[in-house]
């Protein structure tokens, strides 16, 4: 039984499939037609390839390739004159549309998508996704394509993004297998959410597939422990009760007991291949002032994918846990989430997605 996780196939001579990368400077990613950017050593001579600037307002086009292949890697980084702050990661919306489609399949805000949520950097080390120093994103999801493949980038920053560095790493393949499923991801948010309703992580999805991701930047805005709601997974006609039920949010991303096993520390950050609790933040140092507590928790199901055939719908409550009278207490907090999955198309169209003074963090 093959791993899944890419090393058994590295061994395997694939007839008929060719790599390709497109980046600023090869962007029909041509063969022979990289490295061609010129330095003050001359062209071809370390050069800078990348986007000199995007404006308030604009969408970038960063790929547009005919199929069939699979996207296999994407690296970017992006810098602006405040280093990536000023929510500009939040400013930022990525999205992918498959075989010609005109509604995307995904549609996540940048920071979001690498589970950088907040508008603030912190580093993840997953197996499809990771941020690692300094500002460099990475994402290893594999996103095939049967006609065409888009990628874009709108900047609804209030200046300028300047400059914006990617890579796009693919392959082009003699066919796709019809079982095959295309890669999506959706950002939603509730702010605030409603006390005693389930706030909906992902809903609307039809047909067959499986479920691989979940992202969370959740906004605690009530005194206490935050996270003793269940994550539940409504599979294929599933109503008033779900197939899958978990435990905690904490429980559901590998932790426990808060995340800190003293009982009155603070919470202890970690990020593994398919897990992870990697931001923990109580305090904006730039004004002084104190915020609400922020928490950044994801989790792949990747070893462990959430097979649907007809519908899928994930939800997570919202329920506190007094400290002294260990009473659950139903809250009301700010929440964002990304679902990653994969399924047949066509999709469903996504919900309208919100305006940027809708996105911007508390």
């Amino acid at each position: 039984m093959k791993s899944g996780f890419g090393l058994d196939d590295l061994a395997t001579v694939k007839e008929g499939v060719k790599s390709r990368s497109i980046t600023a400077e090869n962007p029909e990613g041509k063969v022979g037609a990289g490295g061609q950017a010129a330095s003050n050593l001359g062209p071809g001579r370390k050069g800078s390839p990348n986007i000199e600037n995007i404006a308030p307002g604009e969408t970038v086009t960063l790929a547009e390739i005919d199929g069939p292949g699979i996207i296999r890697h994407m690296w970017f980084t992006v810098f602006d004159e405040s280093e990536v702050s000023d929510d500009v990661l939040r400013d930022l919306v990525l999205r992918m549309y498959w075989d010609d489609e005109d509604d995307p399949s995904v549609e996540v805000p940048f920071g979001d998508f690498f589970c950088n949520g907040f508008a603030e950097r912190c580093e993840i080390y997953s197996m499809p996704l990771q941020c690692v120093p300094d500002i460099g994103y990475n994402c290893y999801f594999p996103m095939p394509f049967g006609d065409s493949a888009k990628i874009t980038i709108e900047s609804e920053h209030p200046t300028d993004v300047s400059p914006f560095f990617f890579q796009i790493d693919y392959e082009l393949v003699p066919e796709l297998p019809d079982d095959t499923g295309y890669f999506h991801a959706q950002w939603r948010r509730e702010n605030p959410t409603e006390k005693g309703v389930d706030y909906t992580i992902v809903d609307g999805i039809e047909g067959a597939g499986q479920y691989v991701g979940t992202y969370l930047a959740w906004t605690a805005l009530s005194r206490y422990w935050y996270g003793e709601g269940e994550v539940k997974c409504y599979i294929d006609g599933d109503e008033e009760y779900p197939t899958i039920c978990g435990t905690g949010a904490e429980d559901y991303v590998g932790g426990a007991w808060g995340y800190d096993d003293s009982g009155y520390g603070a919470p202890k950050t970690y990020s593994t291949p398919f897990l992870g609790y990697p931001y923990h933040d109580t305090n904006d140092g730039r004004d002084g002032h104190g915020r609400p507590p922020r928490h950044g928790m994801y989790r792949f199901h990747i070893p462990d994918p959430i097979r649907f055939t007809e519908d899928l719908r994930i939800t997570v409550q919202q329920i506190g846990d007094h400290p002294k009278t260990h009473e659950y207490f139903e809250r009301s907090d700010d929440i964002a989430s990304v679902a990653y999955w994969y399924q047949k198309e066509p999709h469903n169209p996504f919900p309208e997605f919100p305006e940027r003074k809708e996105r911007l963090p508390r």
